[in-house]
């Protein structure tokens, strides 16, 4: 089964927790604090490996979560950090975050790695805490949670030149003729429900991969046929060779073909214009095929050369393959996106970022105040309850971010409840 998007859950290794412990050892005086920080959690990283042609693998495993940092230990030892965990995609994938619809990396090359989930840094020991004024204190914090979040995978395959048309038009034929591929062809529509790729090699010496895309129906832009399915994997294409039956047996009008195609092309991008199309006009060899080729020439506005070829006989395949290897050779790769930062040694490219608020406060239905947001939960998250010390630390972590000082504004009053994550809290003044 060819599978070219799927929706996975990866998580990035919490940090290891400190540790609060104290030296007592025979003729070592004032010993002191000594409790180690945490080791750092392990990153979830996606790299390319060559040999894999689809997203098969994660139909079966969605959830990707990497090991957590060791704890620190006592005699100010540091917990070990964990291991990466990388994960294998085929080349051509493309990860996007599901939330924001980022893109976080588009890996192309065999070995290319994009970290796509970041591990928490490791908490930090007692003996990180001590001061003149505290030198013994009880304090240490939890592992810092690793980054979590839901992305998409979308595979678009990688070929220089992509095979467009209506169904039946005889695109797989001609990647049958051209190359070693050995696509399945029939007397049907839809005949070819995943790309083909296949290797081609023109008489001198020039090589490029060439893919036999799904057939093309009015609509597709908006899903209909195969739609998407076929539409996303010729953005990776650098030349287009649009293939039109010119034997009019399915009854259309190859002119009508030419100018549907475009229209779905220009339709789901714009960009796909931009790219250089060779117009190819099969199945020469049949009865009314050169009178209706002269009449598609009469209507084409723009002086346009059209490959006149025949699959079955390999009539004109030949000239068509030195074609399509100039237009390669003379076209630049067309990026998917933008990189998010140019590097250059003179030139730095500085991005404006809405700051998040550290947090937020809104009312429940039973009247509880409720805070959220991303940094008072880690700061939450990081807090050994277990300790009176690391409590208080966290009240003190609370009134320096003016949560205090809000809920005041906000009404609360002695014994309100308020609300983070699962837990419940009084507002004591």
């Amino acid at each position: 089964m060819f599978v070219d998007q799927v929706k996975i859950y990866v998580k990035g290794g919490d940090g290891g927790n400190g540790m609060v412990a104290f030296r007592r050892e025979k003729y070592v005086p004032n010993g002191g604090p000594a409790g180690g920080d945490g080791g750092k959690g392990a990153d979830v990283i996606f790299e390319v490996e060559e040999g894999l042609r689809t997203l098969m693998d994660f139909r079966y495993k969605r959830h990707f979560k990497a090991p957590r940092g060791e704890h620190g230990m006592s005699k100010s030892m540091h917990g070990r950090n964990s291991e990466s965990m990388v994960v294998k995609v085929p080349p051509g994938t493309i990860v996007t975050d599901e939330d924001t619809g980022q893109i976080i990396a588009d890996l192309t090359e065999h070995g290319q790695q994009a970290v796509i989930a970041k591990g928490g840094r490791g908490g930090r020991g007692n003996c990180r805490f001590a001061t003149p004024a505290n030198p013994a204190p009880e304090i240490s914090e939890n592992g810092e949670p690793g980054i979590e979040r839901s992305v998409v995978l979308e595979l678009k395959v990688l070929a220089d030149v992509g095979l467009v048309g209506f169904p039946s038009v005889g695109k797989s034929t001609i990647l049958s003729v051209v190359s070693s591929a050995r696509p399945k062809i029939a007397e049907y529509h839809f005949t070819t429900l995943v790309p083909n790729l296949g290797m081609v090699e023109t008489e001198d010496g020039r090589s490029f991969v060439m893919a036999d895309l799904p057939g093309l129906i009015e609509g597709a832009h908006e899903g209909v046929g195969l739609g998407h399915q076929f539409l996303r994997h010729i953005e990776r294409t650098r030349v287009i060779v649009h293939v039109i039956d010119m034997s009019g047996l399915e009854g259309r009008d190859p002119y009508e073909d030419y100018l549907t195609i475009n229209a779905e092309l220009s339709e789901y991008n714009l960009r796909l214009t931009e790219r250089p199309q060779v117009i190819v006009a099969n199945k020469m060899d049949m009865p009314d095929a050169e009178e209706n080729l002269a009449k598609f020439k009469e209507k084409l506005e723009e002086d346009v050369k059209v490959y006149a070829i025949s699959a079955i006989t390999r009539e004109g395949v030949r000239d068509l393959l030195y074609e399509v290897a100039d237009k390669i050779e003379t076209t630049p790769e067309f990026p998917l996106f933008q990189e998010e930062e140019e590097t250059s040694e003179n030139r730095v490219l500085y991005k404006f970022e809405k700051e998040e608020p550290n947090f937020a406060i809104s009312r429940d239905s039973e009247g509880s105040y409720v805070l959220s947001g991303a940094k008072i939960e880690k700061l939450f998250k990081m807090t050994d309850f277990s300790r009176d010390e690391s409590i208080r630390r966290f009240a003190r972590q609370l009134r320096g971010l003016g949560v205090d000082e809000q809920l005041r504004e906000r009404g609360a009053k002695d014994g309100d409840i308020i609300k983070l994550l699962e837990y419940e809290f009084e507002f004591i003044e």
